[in-house]
């Protein structure tokens, strides 16, 4: 069996795959994510499980470019799931940030990182709408604003939602939104003294994003905590929660025992399962017994 080099550090669904990295096939998290047919679906899971990785992997999976989906995920679990889930394949607009850079002492600073990461999105679909010519011109001159960081508060409270619209105008498909480490600037917020004006702020975001938004087909938002309800999500009735306790999608973050030996076997380690086991067992995530990720690759690559 050919050698593989382990992906430490790499959260990036693509390079890793067509890197030709190890990779413990999660494919079917996306089959059960559409049985779930949540339209706003969160996911809570301690730090170092995956979520960034699976984000990255939905976003490749849904994103408009059916050949490109197509040849990223040949020969993983998703691509035997059937048409019924590969209708969904390469047929949406995406919407993906992180909120990790939020992590800031001063709320200023907090805002200019969200200004950025949604400036981000603003880019790299601004070739499509370019291109589409379909906006009117008071929404392609508030696009640009955005676009270039020059927006007022009130643009990038509905930033998502005008996205969204923006992008079903040009190409007549709801959008599917992910959000990553949405907890970061509520948890900062905390402990840094502006926890009420960030929350604020985040919840116009995605009240926008999610409750009113008829340009949304679903939305994933991950993170480690559980935040409130009642603080930023106020009022979704379409929010389904799947947290540690959760039955649905446990297996899908961290690495079950049969993925941890194999993982041994193919480096040769088998005669470690027992000492892995004691070191980084210990997550119960509704049915599924897992591992921590990072611990088990980190693990491996100091024994090669």
């Amino acid at each position: 069996m050919e050698w593989k080099p382990l992906p430490v550090g790499i959260d990036d669904f693509e390079k890793i795959v067509t890197g030709d990295y190890f990779y413990v096939d999660k494919t079917l998290f996306i089959k059960e994510l559409l049985e779930i047919k949540g339209e706003v679906n969160l996911f809570t899971r301690p730090r170092r499980f995956g979520k960034t990785l699976n984000m990255s992997m939905l976003r490749y999976f849904f994103e408009e470019n059916p050949e490109k989906a197509s040849r990223i995920f040949q020969g993983l679990d998703i691509m035997k799931a059937g048409e019924k889930y590969l209708d969904h394949m390469g047929k949406y607009p995406v919407i993906m940030i992180s909120l990790k850079s939020m992590k800031q002492p001063s709320y200023e600073l907090a805002f200019e990182m969200l200004k950025k990461a949604l400036r981000g999105e603003f880019q790299r679909h601004w070739q499509l709408v370019s291109d589409r010519g379909r906006l009117t011109a008071a929404d392609q001159k508030r696009y640009l604003r955005l676009r270039d960081l020059e927006g007022t508060e009130a643009d990038y409270a509905d930033a998502l939602k005008f996205l969204s619209e923006c992008l079903y105008s040009c190409t007549g498909k709801k959008a599917v939104i992910l959000i990553d480490e949405y907890d970061v600037p509520l948890e900062n917020a905390y402990f840094s003294g502006f926890y009420d004006r960030m929350t604020d702020t985040i919840r116009s975001l995605f009240e926008s994003a999610f409750k009113t938004n008829e340009n949304l087909e679903f939305a994933v938002v991950t993170g480690c905590l559980r935040i409130s309800k009642e603080s930023i999500f106020t009022g979704l009735n379409n929010l389904k929660i799947m947290s540690v306790t959760s039955k649905d999608c446990g297996e899908y973050f961290g690495f079950t025992p049969e993925e941890v030996r194999r993982m041994l076997d193919f480096y040769g380690l088998t005669e470690n399962y027992e000492t892995v086991r004691q070191w980084y067992d210990g997550y119960q995530f509704g049915n599924a017994e897992v591992y921590n990720p990072w611990s088990v690759i980190n693990y491996v690559d100091s024994c090669r």
